[in-house]
């Protein structure tokens, strides 16, 4: 399959820096690597399945700051291609503050969004 950079949807950090991409269901990060996904209902989960945070219509993942009911894993769709993002994109959007109960994950917890070779979860190697 080949994807388009046309498809490819800029997700922006609070300070309107465009880290990471959605092709959907799939999240990319600067590189074109493949680090999460979002549900139909704007969830966002790593590529281990774990929930990461809400996509948001600026588009921004954000995530309550503190979360006492954890969403369950989900299993991970297939490993997508590499994409090659643009060199530039447009300009954010305006954005409303966050309040302060809520976090922008690729600013706040960028970690929680890796790929699938790296990661605090992973197996160490033998």
């Amino acid at each position: 399959m080949n994807y388009s950079q046309q498809s490819l949807i800029p997700i922006y950090t609070s300070k309107g820096d465009a880290e990471a991409f959605l092709l959907y269901p799939y999240l990319f990060n600067r590189s074109g690597e493949w680090i999460g996904f979002v549900t139909p209902i704007r969830d966002v989960y790593s590529v281990l399945g774990e929930y990461v945070g809400t996509l948001t219509s600026d588009p921004r993942i954000v995530r309550k700051r503190s979360t006492s009911t954890l969403k369950p894993r989900l299993k991970p769709p297939p490993t997508p291609q590499k994409v090659y993002p643009p060199a530039t994109v447009h300009l954010p959007p305006m954005m409303a503050d966050l309040s302060q109960s809520v976090i922008d994950v690729l600013l706040d917890a960028p970690e929680r969004l890796h790929t699938t070779d790296s990661g605090e979860n992973l197996q160490d190697m033998d």
